[in-house]
């Protein structure tokens, strides 16, 4: 038996849905194969995925607190399972964690014409009834549906992100796809990937993946828009007399000239060397120059810095609120 998916994250059936994802993503990062290999840690991680996934989807958790994780199987009609609990008679209960009055889980997907039983025109009964419901015109008919879209998260690293990049995905007992996150993509950016949700209903065609991107920062570059920024380190002597520094880019390496005088913190733009994404114009990098001295305990160090220094009080003369 499956176990309750609250269980799965630990947290409680009333949690909000910050909770809920607090808990999926420390759970996340602790079982994912790259940093826990192995077929348990392995196993764990599709788990936590697949409890995410239902319990961060308003309406499938909605289903899933109703009926348990019978809720969750493939052509599971939720307006059958009512009048099959309300009206059945107690022919069995469902298993699951959501509980609710006895039903045969059978009767909701259309199985229990025959034997256990069932009067034979029961499921006829549904047929005719729902058919009527949602407009069909012939005994038992139903009208085709699209699925649900279904929704996950996927981390990437911030390279992958600005240059684009492509990742596997697997929800549990269904074959791996491969997803194209386009060049561009942000913290919080969606992506709708069609046919890859929930199965249609009576013929209609599946629903839709939502992707939702969360993306890990780089240790040097920072992200403003489409713009980035980057701190770059230089000599006393290349401030001071001007030289040339070779800058990392998304485009790859650029060299830049420093200008003779430079002061610490002073920016320069590299345009076009920012985030480019697909119809748009590319970013921006901004380079923002750190002047670096030497620390070592050195007398001719010392003399030197003293030959160098301006006034303290004098520089700071302007800074006021």
């Amino acid at each position: 038996m499956a176990r309750d998916l609250y269980s799965v994250l630990g947290v409680a059936r009333d949690a909000d849905e910050d909770t809920i994802k607090k808990a999926f993503r420390k759970l996340a990062v602790q079982y994912h194969p790259d940093k826990a290999p192995g077929k348990a840690n392995e196993a764990k991680f599709k788990e936590i995925n697949r409890a995410y996934e239902v319990l961060s989807d308003k309406q499938k958790r909605s289903l899933y607190d109703e009926f348990g994780e019978d809720s969750l199987q493939q052509g599971f009609d939720p307006e059958r399972a009512r009048f099959v609990r309300q009206y059945g008679g107690g022919r069995g209960r469902a298993g699951g964690a959501g509980g609710g009055a006895p039903f045969n889980v059978e009767e909701i997907f259309g199985g229990g014409g025959g034997g256990g039983g069932v009067p034979g025109d029961f499921g006829d009964l549904f047929g005719d009834m729902f058919g009527r419901i949602r407009g069909g015109g012939a005994r038992g008919a139903r009208a085709a549906r699209k699925g649900q879209d279904v929704e996950s998260e996927v981390t990437i690293d911030f390279v992958s992100a600005v240059k684009g990049t492509t990742v596997q995905l697997q929800r549990e007992g269904e074959e791996p796809m491969t997803v194209r996150i386009p060049a561009g993509a942000n913290e919080g950016s969606r992506i709708r990937v069609p046919g890859q949700g929930a199965p249609g209903m009576g013929g209609g065609p599946a629903g839709d993946l939502l992707l939702t991107i969360h993306v890990t920062p780089h240790p040097l570059f920072k992200r403003e828009g489409d713009d980035l920024r980057l701190d770059v380190p230089v000599s006393i002597g290349e401030a001071y007399f001007g030289g040339k520094v070779k800058v990392p880019t998304p485009d790859g390496e650029v060299t830049l000239k420093v200008p003779a005088h430079t002061q610490s913190g002073q920016v320069l733009r590299l345009k076009g060397k920012g985030v480019a994404r697909k119809g748009k114009e590319a970013g921006d990098l901004y380079v923002r120059f750190l002047i670096h001295v030497r620390t070592e305990e050195d007398p001719r160090v010392a003399e030197a810095v003293k030959e160098l220094d301006l006034p303290g009080e004098e520089l700071r003369r302007e800074l006021r609120f």
